[in-house]
């Protein structure tokens, strides 16, 4: 299949922001895919040329795009970088400056999809000396074949930033109305696999069947069980039946452990590959977990070195990206890993197995040792005043709150289920996601400086208000790198955002406000920490609003 035609998909995607209608035109262009060309059409059509579980990454920054731009047009940088700095869309800049290319030149070869998708992924390989060459003229040889609107959809996917505003939702409902299949199963898989052009493989080939037999693999992450917000420990109860299994909520960041002999690799909720930032928790497993072949979930926590104290999560966060000096920052923040959860032991599944049975599995196979590797605090029970002392204790010590979850819950990757729950203190902070942004006045002009800030509602973003509080200089500057290649609209000074970066912001209260989508606004919301170890899909929904609201206003 000619690449074109996926180009062209792209533009009529790019033109309409209804979900419906980009739904069903995923749908029936996948329909039409052969199955050499499915997979790479899903992971192209959600922008990347690597499923979500890999590592790698094609790692072209705006610079090497305009070398390439530059090369293959005639034209010099600084008339690319020029037209860049008006547009602020290499695509764009690759689209308009190749259409003054002659045809001879820009028709030598027509491109499939399967060239663009295996050059792009070569991108990635190359290593060592000479390596920004050889990435060049990868870049030049696809542009010099491409058409001008083939060039824009090539630089953005060469560089992440391409446009078109499709969620994995859209995605996934095109493949089951694709293969007939049921969303849910192809969600579920996805959440197992973390490939969406796998999931539409087996889809096609396969049917349900083959989505419903998609299993675990050691050191490939998946993702992980969500729990739901409640506000008392009577809702809690109702939600996970008494008894119910209590832990306490570690102000950590969640980890899961892959264990084969002694070979450990640890993964974010995200599906980052941490393991070179923590040998420390790679050590501890070795250490203190006795089976060969497991897949643990826990919360790792920072201490501070000289009181013993758990650190909040703002401390730990230095160590997730942290590239050099690991040893250094291993004395500096040591950690404690709190398991309160396993996937698989003995090479075995253990998703379908009842959390009660999971439990025992915990403590048989792992060796607690004080301050380093331990089994998380819980309790069992049915009452009440118990459960709130249990709360009021682990706040005490600086956790989010506690944990509630029913005793035969299954563990489903990926889901907010109703039979896990989290009680944390009222008016707690909120994760959003930034849509949207105004260009800042004065000495802030050159950054975006107010940012419309969403909630969920299934797989849509509604605003719920505009933040501009809690930011220093560097907030500002950081967040209009990171923001920039996702603006898909400018009117005026205000831009729409692709939502990709999630912040925790605090406010006073929830209001009713009909200005917002949402139907809700935070009076003076405030930056409180950027959550980069958090993903879109866990942005707090507009259920969860509604009960704190509804909360607030019966105090």
């Amino acid at each position: 299949m000619d690449y074109l035609k996926l180009a062209e998909l792209n533009e009529k995607l790019e033109s309409t922001s209804k979900r419906l209608e980009q739904t069903s035109l995923i749908t029936e262009f996948i329909k039409s895919a052969s199955k050499e060309n499915l997979r790479p059409v899903v992971l192209m059509v959600l922008g990347n040329v690597y499923p979500s579980y890999s590592r790698k990454k094609i790692g072209i920054a705006d610079k090497i795009m305009i070398k390439a731009i530059a090369s293959t047009s005639g034209r010099s940088e600084k008339e690319i970088v020029k037209i860049f700095k008006k547009t602020g869309d290499l695509g764009a800049v690759a689209e308009q400056v190749l259409k003054d290319k002659k045809q001879a030149t820009l028709f030598s070869k027509k491109l499939s999809i399967s060239d663009v998708f295996e050059d792009i992924k070569k991108i990635a390989d190359f290593e060592g000396k000479g390596t920004v060459d050889k990435k060049i003229s990868i870049i030049k040889k696809l542009l010099a074949n491409a058409s001008p609107v083939e060039a824009k959809h090539i630089a953005r996917l060469v560089i992440g930033t391409t446009r078109m505003g499709v969620g994995e939702g859209i995605v996934r409902d095109a493949i089951a109305g694709a293969f007939n299949v049921d969303s849910k199963k192809v969600e579920n898989a996805e959440n197992i696999l973390n490939d969406y052009g796998g999931v539409a493989e087996i889809a096609k080939l396969e049917g349900d069947k083959g989505l419903e037999s998609i299993k675990l693999e050691l050191f490939k992450p998946s993702k992980v069980l969500l729990a739901q917000r409640v506000e008392s420990i009577e809702e809690l109860f109702k939600r996970t039946g008494e008894p119910a299994d209590l832990e306490y909520k570690y102000d950590g960041f969640r980890v899961l452990i892959h264990k084969k002999g002694d070979k450990v690799k640890l993964f974010t909720r995200r599906l980052e590959d941490v393991t070179k930032q923590f040998p420390d928790v790679v050590e501890y497993s070795n250490k203190y977990i006795k089976d060969s072949r497991c897949i643990m979930d826990s919360e790792v926590i920072g201490i501070e070195p000289k009181t013993g104290r758990w650190l909040p999560f703002q401390k730990i966060s230095q160590r997730i990206k942290r590239k050099y000096d690991i040893k250094k920052i291993v004395k500096e923040i040591p950690v404690i890993v709190n398991v309160f959860d396993v996937l698989m032991i003995n090479g075995k599944s253990l998703l379908k197995t009842p959390l009660k049975e999971r439990i025992k599995l915990i403590e048989e196979n792992i060796t607690q040792e004080k301050n380093r590797f331990v089994i998380a605090k819980r309790i069992i029970s049915s009452d009440e005043k118990e459960v709130r002392k249990f709360f009021m204790e682990s706040l005490a010590l600086g956790n989010e709150g506690i944990m509630g979850k029913n005793l035969n819950s299954i563990y489903e990757p990926g889901l907010r289920v109703g039979y896990w729950v989290k009680l944390k203190p009222a008016m707690e902070p909120l994760d959003l996601a930034i849509t949207g942004a105004d260009w800042g006045k004065g000495k802030r002009a050159q950054w975006l400086a107010s940012f419309d800030i969403s909630c969920r509602k299934q797989d849509e973003f509604k605003r719920i208000g505009k933040m501009g509080t809690g930011l220093t200089d560097e907030n500002f500057k950081k967040l209009t790198k990171e923001l920039k290649p996702y603006i898909i609209r400018e009117k005026g000074t205000h831009v729409d955002i692709i939502p990709k970066i999630v912040v925790e912001v605090g406010y006073e209260e929830i209001q009713e406000s009909p200005t917002y989508e949402s139907g809700y606004a935070l009076r003076f919301p405030k930056l409180l920490q950027i959550r980069y170890e958090k993903d879109v899909s866990e942005v707090d929904d507009i259920e969860k609003i509604k009960s704190l609201y509804s909360h607030q206003r019966g105090k």
